[in-house]
């Protein structure tokens, strides 16, 4: 008899102690969610797109988090980009317009300001930014937005990982990020909320999410975020050191060469014309060292940082770097020049007919360029001087009446004081990787 009444006392305690724990998971919770939903911004900017040469507006959704007293908000590159105008619904159901500061493509991260004058009251709340590193594989987290335009939902989950990596492919094209995975239900329109730990501090930015997959969301660690949007606001855009290689981790290869302890990251590519190219090295060199900096890269997810030790390299400045090539050490010198490949605006050139764009990474591929100039054709109009000129989508113009486009500024110069005229103008081109003319004729009323 004792026993079994000992028996229902330990299951009597076993229940209380859990509905205790329950109730304490449960204040936790609601505690974290009324820290930062008021911080909570629904995100609708109106893009800029244009399709066969015109011009476009459409309205998307997504999510932010005021971070600041004076009204930054974050959000990602791919819900903020190109937008002429952001509408930002805050927690008391006001409405107003918000300003682009900047947005990094590379990073995925935006940042925002609140046009606070629009306000009665100025004196808008702000989220608690916390400490990513701190993060553990199995801690509880909330994921707060907006999800397919349903305003301020909250869902939870558990850290599933905190190095997740990505290759440069598709949508998730994040050179330097390692995202944090987690359980926590992702959907459209949660892109750019918090991911929040029980504390009520913002460890992540949401930003991804596997379709037909079961609650499988990524968010960019916060103190990656932090870094990004401290450089937007002190200068409106991320500048970035480029070299021009790829890298591998070298697991495999210290097993070939059965040296456990070998260290550095292998030199997968070698861009043609190239800091890496001109400084001297080789695809499968192994880069050990870059200045005073170590390097080693033996998994994947290693990666990440030594591109970011590249990025931040001083620019026109000659960096001594050690590289391992067939049992040797060599010094080589590498001079970094900023990252010529930059998601900025489409520009409508409407008295040609044509939608350029600044040189992109896979048109950089796709054409085989000897270099990193020119601007590429994004849109022609049906009927313009350029579709009648059988220019096309993809189209490098390198140079216009003899002169050398280096980029969309050269472009933009050019135009203003050609758009007018009606001479013709001689377009030199690459298609397709070849050479190729084009002879613009007439010009459109804009």
């Amino acid at each position: 008899m004792r026993i079994i009444l000992l028996l229902l006392g330990v299951f009597w305690l076993q229940a209380v102690l859990g509905q205790s724990g329950e109730i304490h998971l449960q204040k936790q919770i609601l505690l974290a969610r009324d820290q930062v939903m008021p911080a909570l911004v629904h995100v609708e900017p109106v893009i800029q797109i244009f399709s066969r040469g015109e011009k476009q507006h459409t309205l998307v959704t997504g999510s932010g988090v005021i971070f600041s007293r004076e009204g930054y908000v974050l959000t990602n590159h791919h819900v903020a980009a190109n937008a002429t105008k952001v509408w930002c619904t805050l927690s008391n159901k006001q409405r107003i317009t918000a300003t682009v500061v900047g947005s990094d493509q590379s990073t995925d991260i935006a940042v925002l300001k609140l046009n606070l004058e629009e306000l009665e009251d100025p004196n808008v709340p702000f989220a608690r930014l916390g400490d990513s590193d701190s993060l553990e594989v199995g801690q509880i987290v909330l994921a707060l937005g907006s999800p397919l335009g349903l305003s301020r939902s909250v869902s939870m989950g558990v850290v599933s990982s905190i190095d997740r990596y990505f290759p440069n492919r598709g949508s998730m094209v994040s050179p330097y990020n390692l995202w944090i995975q987690t359980d926590a239900a992702i959907n459209p329109g949660n892109s750019g909320g918090p991911l929040i730990n029980l504390a009520g501090d913002v460890v992540g930015i949401n930003a991804r999410a596997v379709f037909f997959a079961e609650n499988l969301g990524f968010a960019i660690p916060i103190n990656l975020v932090k870094e990004i949007a401290g450089e937007i606001i002190e200068g409106s855009s991320v500048k970035r050191a480029w070299i021009g290689c790829d890298f591998q981790e070298i697991q495999d290869l210290r097993e070939y060469l059965d040296k456990p302890a070998f260290e550095g990251a292998l030199v997968a590519n070698v861009e043609e014309n190239s800091p890496a190219a001109k400084a001297g090295l080789q695809p499968g060199d192994v880069l050990q060292q870059i200045g005073d900096t170590p390097v080693n890269a033996v998994y994947e997810e290693d990666l990440p940082a030594i591109r970011k030790v590249i990025a931040g390299l001083p620019i026109g400045e000659k960096t001594p770097i050690q590289v391992w090539r067939s049992d040797q050490k060599l010094r080589l010198n590498l001079t970094a020049i900023e990252e010529p490949f930059k998601d900025d605006p489409e520009f409508e050139a409407a008295a040609w007919g044509m939608v350029i764009k600044g040189l992109a990474w896979h048109i950089y591929r796709v054409q085989m360029l000897p270099d990193f100039q020119g601007v590429y054709v994004t849109s022609v109009k049906p009927g313009g001087p350029s579709d009648l000129s059988s220019i096309r989508n993809g189209d490098v113009i390198r140079k216009i009446n003899g002169r050398s486009i280096a980029g969309d500024s050269d472009f933009k110069e050019v135009y203003a004081s050609l758009q007018k005229n009606e001479a013709p103008v001689y377009l030199e081109m690459i298609r397709n990787g070849y050479p190729y003319f084009a002879v613009l004729k007439g010009t459109m009323t804009p």
